[in-house]
C-alpha cells in the first residue's frame, strides 16, 4: 500500500491524499507538479526514475487506510535528477 506522503521532498508544498498535484517515483518519493515538471524535468533527484502522478486513494479507503504522516523534506533543494 502507498504512503501517500504529505509534502513534497523539495518545497515541503502540503500535497493531501486526494491531490491532483503529487508525483511519485516507485520508491514513492513524492514531490509536487511544479518542482517535478520544473527544476527536476519528471525524474526524481533521488533514483532518477520516472515521476508519474501518484495514485489518489478513495475517501471510504483514508478513512480505513489513512495516509502517511511522515514529512520527507530537504531543505537544501532538489537539485538535479539522479543518473542512474
Amino acid at each position: 500500500m502507498l504512503q501517500m506522503r504529505p509534502g513534497c521532498e523539495c518545497c515541503d508544498r502540503d500535497l493531501p491524499a486526494d491531490s491532483a498535484e503529487a508525483l511519485i517515483c516507485s520508491f514513492e518519493c513524492t514531490f509536487c507538479t511544479a518542482c517535478a515538471e520544473g527544476a527536476l524535468q519528471g525524474r526524481c533527484p533521488n533514483c532518477g526514475g520516472e515521476l508519474v502522478t501518484r495514485p489518489r486513494r478513495p475517501a471510504a479507503a483514508l478513512a480505513k487506510y489513512p495516509a502517511s504522516t511522515e514529512r520527507v523534506f530537504k531543505p537544501q533543494g532538489c537539485g538535479t535528477p539522479a543518473a542512474f
